[in-house]
């Protein structure tokens, strides 16, 4: 017999558990398969370790130059292995949070691998859901009425480049290095890398990032992107931009050797590690796709804007449709998922209104268009930038450098894009990403008291700008 449900989430990441949370809270009665830990790659592999390190990393910095606010530590030393105690136990009690949530919402966890089967004597329409348990008990059958497909990413690799997980690295295996390199090659300049090249650069590390675009992360605005680069540099960071890595070049033993074609010239980098970071693959593979109508293209499950796949009864969410593989992206697609499979008429996100966040040192963040973004689509721009460098709370935190960039429609003066790079900017740009749902101007983001001395005054003094009225500029 096989085990009936209203919904069966394959996968339990954050894309997966937030929507079977909320399909619990409708009163539905509810499954997640998850081969892993609950919680996904954001909670085990991403998001949440890689930022403990972050913060481990910044925190290191900061005490090294403890003198400028005029606190003497001597002999500031980094325990790595403490480092990383801290964030498996960070890790630990969120993964222990989320299985009480699954308690709480009497939702039925599954652990082990599952695959869409076909038509069969269980259904007769795809569906079922056949579980290949972990413990090695016989398989579990699953009948559901609706079906959410949220099976996430893994590391995408360079071809011909082999990942040995020692020396040349995904980011999942840096996460559980025991040790630091003295130093390390990054290939990819995206978030992903930008992001360990600041830690590590911060732990000690020499960098090299190798990027194949012509700058580093390419699909920001250009403004933040030169400035990312050269506050990067300032680190002491190495940045080769449009180089292909060869991988046929690539050596290992003592040191990892390899070489990138550049525009007239070439390059062989060295280091001690190599981490490649050129971005994530749908995992979409062997999870029975193939016994249904299911479309995938360019390797990712094809949906509508409800997410339904072309079998109107299954859904598909997060990294594995691809988009902006955003982990709040995968919550409030599942979230909208079950909202419309449950016949709530929600409404489709925009990507345009999604904040997005780099956690490096320093942070970035934006939501809606680039500037050339905003250009191509065919508006007519005016642009207000302001700089932290005059706000007063930035000089007090004695971290000053970047500034904030409002976009806007010269004609309609609606707000098109807000990019910020600077002194904890990924907490600021959720009252741009407010702004920017309320679909509000930058004078009625002026109009809003901003405290003062805060950082955020720096958002109020950029919209003022947008027409040349900002004040301590």
């Amino acid at each position: 017999m096989a085990n009936e449900y209203d919904l069966v989430v394959l996968g339990g990441g954050t894309g997966g558990y937030v929507a079977a949370i909320r399909a619990s809270q409708l009163g539905k009665k509810v499954a997640i398969v998850e081969k892993g830990d609950l919680g996904g790659t954001c909670l085990h592999r991403g998001c949440i370790p890689s930022k403990a390190l972050l913060k481990s990393a910044e925190v290191y910095a900061e005490t090294k130059h403890a003198g400028d606010y005029g606190v003497l530590a001597e002999g500031v030393s980094l325990d790595f292995t403490k480092v990383q105690e801290r964030k498996q136990s960070i890790v630990d009690q969120l993964h222990k949070g989320v299985e009480g949530l699954m308690k709480k919402g009497k939702i039925d966890v599954y652990e082990g691998f599952g695959r869409i089967l076909g038509p069969s004597i269980f259904s007769p329409s795809a569906g079922t859901i056949s579980v290949e348990m972990n413990n090695g008990d016989e398989n579990v059958m699953l009948l559901p009425k609706n079906v959410l497909v949220a099976t996430g990413s893994s590391p995408r690799t360079l071809p011909g480049l082999h990942i040995d997980g020692e020396q040349v690295m995904t980011s999942d295996d840096a996460l559980g290095m025991k040790e630091l390199p003295a130093s390390i090659i990054i290939v990819g300049g995206g978030v992903i890398g930008v992001e360990w090249a600041s830690m590590l650069s911060d732990f000690g590390v020499e960098v090299t990032i190798v990027e194949f675009a012509s700058r580093i992360l390419p699909q920001e605005d250009k403004d933040i992107s030169k400035e990312m680069h050269r506050q990067l540099e300032r680190k002491g960071i190495t940045i080769h931009t449009s180089a292909k890595v060869l991988p046929d070049t690539l050596t290992t033993g003592k040191a990892v050797t390899v070489k990138a074609e550049m525009e007239e010239s070439s390059v062989e980098v060295k280091a001690e590690k190599l981490l490649v970071s050129v971005g994530r693959t749908a995992n979409v593979e062997n999870i029975g796709l193939e016994n249904t109508d299911i479309i995938v293209e360019n390797g990712f499950v094809q949906t509508n804007e409800m997410y339904q796949t072309k079998e109107s009864h299954i859904y598909a969410i997060g990294d594995v449709i691809g988009g902006m593989q955003l982990a709040h992206v995968a919550s409030h697609e599942g979230i909208t998922a079950v909202e419309h499979m449950n016949d709530n008429q929600p409404a489709p996100m925009s990507d345009k209104e999604v904040p997005s966040c780099i956690y490096s040192s320093p942070e970035a963040a934006r939501v809606g268009w680039t500037e050339d973004e905003a250009i191509e689509a065919g508006y007519e721009v005016k642009i207000g930038k302001f700089p932290f460098q005059a706000i007063g709370k930035a000089l007090v935190e004695g971290n000053a450098s970047g500034f904030v960039k409002i976009i806007a429609d010269k004609e309609t003066d609606d707000l098109l894009g807000v990019h910020m790079i600077g002194p904890d900017v990924t907490n600021l740009i959720s009252e741009a990403g407010l702004a920017k749902v309320l679909d509000a101007t930058p004078w009625e983001i002026a109009s809003s008291i901003h405290p003062h001395p805060t950082l955020s005054e720096v958002l109020g003094e950029a919209a003022m700008a947008v027409d040349g009225k900002q004040i301590h500029g």
